[in-house]
This record gives C-alpha cells, sequence and structure tokens, in this order.
C-alpha cells in the first residue's frame, strides 16, 4: 500500500503524500481527506488515505477507500492490483469483525486473481488469508501448510507484506501444534522482516502486535520484553497512531508487572485504556484492566482489584486465575476451586492451561487436595517441557516444590525451590522469585536450618517491601514467629496420619481422606516409625495414646 510520487498541483494532496513519507498519520489523514472532498483519488492517494484512515481507527472510511481503489484497478483492467486493494479491504473488515463482508472481499480477490501466475505476491496475500482463516478455525496443520506455500511466494517475489504475514500465521499455527523449537525462529524471522524490510505499516503493525501476544501466551518473557520494546520504537516513528499503540501499552504493563515496576504497570495500563477507547480494538481494554487488577491484588487492595477484575470482565476477558487467586486471600478457597476448575474445564488449549495451572496448585493445596495439585502440577511440567520457556520451567519448579513441601518432603523440594528461585532471578522477575524464597525458607526450617530460613525470608521480605506487597510482607512477619517445635518432631502432615492409623484405618482408607497417594502415606508412615522409634502400627498407636496425641 505505498505511494507512487506524481506532480499534482492540489496543496491538500501533495502534502498529504508528504505527511505519509514522515509518518504523520494524523496530518495524512484530514490533508488527503480534504484533497478527496475536492476531487476524485487516483488509487495511489487511495491507498494512502487507506492506510491513514486504518491506523488512525476511520475503517469505514479505509474500506470505503479501498473500494474505490479496487473499482479504478478493474476498469483500468489490472487484476494484480485491484485483488490486492480487496485482500486489504477484507483484512480491514475481518478486523471489525465483519466476517461475511470480509469473506466477500476475499471471493473478489480470488476471482480476479483466477487467471493470474500461482506465485505472485498478490497470491502469497491470499494464501496468508487462508492459513490465518484456518488457524482461527483450529485447524493449524492446514494453517501451517497454506502459510509455507505463502512464505515461499513471499521468498521468491521479495514482497515483506506477504513474507511478515505468512512467517506470523506459520509461527502461530506451529505454537499451537505444540511445535515451540519450530516455531521461535519463524516468529523472530517474522520479526526481522518488520524490522529490516520496507513492510507496509499496516502489515509491520499486525506482525509486532501478533507475535509479542504469542511470545507472551509462551511465556518468552526475553523475546516479548525485545519485541515490545521494538514496536515502542515503531511507534514512536509512526505519529499519532490510534490502531496498535494501545495494544503496545497493555503488553508494556504486563511486562513491567513482571519486572517488579508496579507503579509503571497501573500506569501504562491506563494510557491504555483511554488510548484504547478511540480504537477499534477497544476490547483490548479488558487486557489493560486485568493487569491492574493483578497489581492491585498483590498490593493487598482487594476492593479495588475486584472492581478492576470486573471491569476486565465486562470486556470478555478472562478473569482467571487472578480472581481465583482473589478468592483465596479474601478466604473464600471454594470459590477459589470453582473458578479455576471451571476455566480449566473450557479449555484444551495447553497455552491458555498453563496460565491457569500454577494457580490451581496453589489453590488445592490451600484447600488440602494433594491430589488434585499434583496432577495439575504434571501436567504443567509436561507442558514446561514442551514449550521450553524458562519462565514456564520456574512456574513449574515452584509448583512441584510446594507439592513436595505439602507432603512434607522438604529435601526434594528445596531443590525444585532453588531452581524457580534461580530462573526468576535470571529472567528478573522478583515477585515471584521472592515467594519462591518463602517456600525455601519452610522448606530450610523443616530441614532443621533455622538460620537459613530467617536469612530467606528476611531477603523476600526485602523484595516484598519494595514492591509494596502487603499481604506477603505480613505472611513473611507470620512465619517470622517461629513456634517451638514438639518434643515428637513429627510435622503437622506425619501427626495427621499417626492419628489415623490409631484409629484403625489402613493406608489407602487414610490416602482418600487426606486426598495423598498411598505411595505418599507410606512414606509419611515411615517417617512416623522412625522419628518415635517403633517398627509396628501397634507400637504406633500405643505411642500415640501415651503421649496424649489423638484428639479427645
Amino acid at each position: 500500500m505505498a505511494a507512487i510520487e506524481q506532480a499534482d498541483p492540489s496543496p491538500n494532496l501533495a502534502a498529504g503524500r508528504a505527511a505519509a513519507q514522515g509518518h504523520a498519520w494524523a496530518d495524512c489523514y484530514a490533508l488527503l481527506s480534504r484533497a478527496a472532498e475536492a476531487g476524485p483519488l487516483r488509487p495511489e492517494d487511495l491507498s494512502l488515505l487507506a492506510t491513514a484512515a486504518y491506523l488512525r481507527g476511520e475503517l469505514p472510511v479505509c474500506v470505503d477507500a479501498l473500494r474505490q481503489a479496487y473499482e479504478w484497478k478493474v476498469r483500468e483492467q489490472h487484476p494484480r492490483q485491484a485483488a490486492r486493494a480487496a485482500f486489504w479491504a477484507s483484512f480491514a473488515l475481518g478486523n471489525q469483525g465483519e466476517i461475511g463482508q470480509a469473506s466477500g472481499w476475499l471471493a473478489r480477490a480470488e476471482t480476479l486473481l483466477a487467471a493470474e501466475p500461482a506465485d505472485c505476491a498478490e497470491r502469497g496475500l491470499m494464501l496468508a488469508a487462508y492459513a490465518f482463516r484456518s488457524n482461527t478455525a483450529g485447524d493449524f496443520e492446514q494453517g501451517a501448510a497454506f502459510a509455507r506455500q505463502a512464505m515461499e511466494i513471499g521468498r521468491r517475489t521479495g514482497d515483506p507484506d506477504v513474507q511478515g504475514l505468512a512467517l506470523t500465521q506459520c509461527g502461530g499455527a506451529l505454537v499451537r501444534l505444540g511445535q515451540a523449537t519450530q516455531a521461535v525462529p519463524v516468529l523472530d524471522e517474522a520479526m526481522l522482516a518488520v524490522v529490516s524490510r520496507e513492510i507496509s505499516p499496516i502489515a509491520a503493525g499486525t506482525v509486532y502486535c501478533v507475535v509479542i501476544s504469542i511470545f507472551s501466551e509462551m511465556a518468552e518473557i526475553r523475546r516479548a520484553q525485545e519485541w515490545t520494546d521494538a514496536l515502542t520504537g515503531w511507534l514512536d516513528q509512526h505519529h499519532n497512531l490510534i490502531v496498535f499503540s494501545g495494544r503496545c501499552l497493555v503488553h508494556r504493563a504486563e511486562l513491567r508487572q513482571l519486572h517488579g515496576d508496579w507503579p509503571g504497570a497501573v500506569e501504562e495500563a491506563e494510557r491504555a485504556c483511554h488510548r484504547l477507547s478511540r480504537s477499534p480494538e477497544v476490547a483490548s481494554s479488558g487486557g489493560a484492566r486485568y493487569q491492574q487488577a493483578e497489581v492491585l491484588r498483590r498490593q493487598g487492595d482487594y476492593a479495588a482489584a475486584e472492581q478492576a477484575y470486573r471491569a476486565a470482565g465486562e470486556w470478555g476477558h478472562e478473569l482467571c486465575p487472578g480472581l481465583a487467586l482473589l478468592r483465596l486471600a479474601q478466604g473464600d478457597p471454594a470459590a477459589a476451586r470453582s473458578a479455576l476448575r471451571r476455566a480449566l474445564g473450557e479449555t484444551t488449549d495447553r497455552l491458555r492451561r498453563v496460565r491457569l495451572l500454577p494457580a490451581q496448585v496453589e489453590v488445592e493445596l490451600a484447600a488440602g487436595d494433594v491430589v488434585t495439585a499434583e496432577a495439575a502440577a504434571t501436567e504443567l511440567a509436561a507442558i514446561a517441557d514442551q514449550f521450553a520457556a524458562p519462565a514456564l520451567r520456574a512456574q513449574a519448579h515452584h509448583a512441584r516444590g510446594a507439592l513436595l513441601l505439602a507432603e512434607d518432603d522438604a529435601a526434594a523440594a528445596l531443590t525444585e525451590l532453588r531452581s524457580a528461585a534461580r530462573l526468576w532471578r535470571d529472567l528478573d522477575v522478583p515477585y515471584e522469585g521472592a515467594r519462591a524464597r518463602v517456600l525455601i525458607a519452610l522448606a530450610c526450617r523443616a530441614l532443621g536450618d533455622e538460620d537459613t530460613a530467617t536469612l530467606e525470608l528476611a531477603a523476600a521480605d526485602a523484595v516484598f517491601a519494595q514492591l509494596g506487597a502487603r499481604p506477603d510482607r505480613a505472611r513473611v512477619a507470620d512465619l517470622g514467629r517461629v513456634p517451638i517445635p514438639p518434643s515428637h518432631g513429627l510435622t503437622p502432615r506425619e501427626l495427621q496420619v499417626l492419628r489415623l492409623v490409631a484409629t484403625g484405618r489402613t493406608n489407602s482408607a487414610i490416602a482418600r481422606e487426606l486426598s495423598l497417594s498411598e505411595k505418599t502415606v507410606e512414606r509419611h508412615l515411615s517417617n512416623v516409625f522412625t522419628k518415635i522409634g517403633v517398627s509396628s502400627r501397634a507400637a504406633a498407636t500405643a505411642y500415640a495414646f501415651q503421649q496424649r496425641l489423638i484428639d479427645p
């Protein structure tokens, strides 16, 4: 959708072209609109007007300009150029949700290209559109196949729009197929097509936003940060954009939250909402409100967090895991469990599930359901292995460590939690790293190393204080008050097992009652025998009664 230089006496037209060259899209839109009022624009100028209108969020004007360009090129018998205009009209309408009209324009482009060479650039645009349609329908195998065909055409013709859009659709399909190792270089290449080529502004902004969203879903924090910074620079060069800029601010809010700049995250999210309110992408406001809610929840402002979650929900944004964790913090684990189980029951998509599973482990452990927590931790670990993102591996180690700690296997828990803390530190994610250190302190305490436990709690508290995480600071303060250990040396879970043994229950019955596996019960019972110096269930029962460990 690039301009062709030509002389023209109209001052508005000349100034509008100059504004487009300088990426001043608000001026371009105003000037070319005035020029259009004075008389019909040529296709090249209509293409510029369409670009400016799209970037300013004026999609009806964009589609009308593309319609005029299409009709002009049909009259001039330039089928490829007419098909290109039809493709972009379909693209713009599809982004408005006008699926019927978008499909109609795509059909027009197909008709125009029927007699054209199979490897022309416009055919590549069509194949990219087919890939998008297949991916949207969930047919990722077909989407990848269409995208690869489009990629080959883009490389042969050197058309950067075809290359960028095709690479994006191919990478997205490969991610959904679980082929992350193959997807990442494809997505990186898509971004290089934007950075190093003369790609059209609409295609460039689309590639930026889609690829960053995919990397964010994959928890590829470093790549998401790198390309968000690049998008910010690109937006600085393209002045007064409405489309793309709001979504960029949502990504920036999420990354600032992860990196511990919570006030900056709230500010970016608020700016995003303001920008998106004037954009066709206004539904993305849900993501911005969700990021605000996440910060408020961590800060302990539960009323404001509730309000922000509800605002996110009004735009159709999924409220889990955040709202479930808010319910847990408010002392309602049953509501938290129900919300997470509902959300997990609605999707089989691994990247959506992986956002929910860490919270499910936390909530189920708080509710005492170790079996469900273990299933969630196992699934999380499998997805982390598949996608290999460091942040996913950190979440998997954290979940496994929390689970082992709940099962009183402090030594094994410590190994997992140390790995999680190290990965969070390398990724510069301080809040999650501090949460891991709290669990490390509990593991050290269970192993009798109170000095290290105290140091770990102090380090975590320092981070929470800097972030303003009041609920976490309160928890650390409670944990800092070390109770005098009982003389029998049994952990709370081991004491539970001993009491149930004393009532005559079998290992399988104890496992059902405590939501544990029989293997875990056997390990606890073995620990009990060792600590109290007995070798049989009868002797353990007698010990429990002698020490008055049985509830009256």
